[in-house]
């Protein structure tokens, strides 16, 4: 399978605690990957995932704009080409802190995807 991120079409974030947030699924089981998802999240300036945990660990890879992750109350600045691990049920958040989007890869088990 090989795709390109401008053939696929963001799905907003619905979440009430959530603001001008979305996200794309790029690979998946129905891809073929059984046991994890690999999707972007894209923020828009001043926009916000909601505050939240789950009990899936996730792994994420910055790729364009400025922002903070917060993990436990820990606030972390990120930038392209930053990387994190989010451990399972860690409170965490992504704020967009820059002046443009700001975009990142998130892959997470299958089970943890929403």
């Amino acid at each position: 399978m090989v795709g390109n991120i401008k053939d696929l079409v963001a799905q907003e974030v619905t979440h009430p605690d959530a603001y001008k947030a979305a996200m794309q699924v790029r690979v998946s089981p129905e891809n073929g990957w059984d046991d994890h998802v690999m999707r972007v999240v894209e923020v828009e300036v001043d926009g916000f995932t909601p505050k939240h945990n789950h009990p899936s660990p996730h792994i994420n890879f910055f790729i364009e704009g400025n922002g903070e992750l917060m993990i436990d109350g820990q606030i972390n600045k990120v930038e392209p080409g930053s990387f994190a691990f989010v451990p399972e049920n860690a409170l965490h958040q992504f704020r967009n802190k820059g002046e443009n989007i700001f975009k990142f890869i998130c892959i997470v088990p299958s089970k943890g995807h929403y």
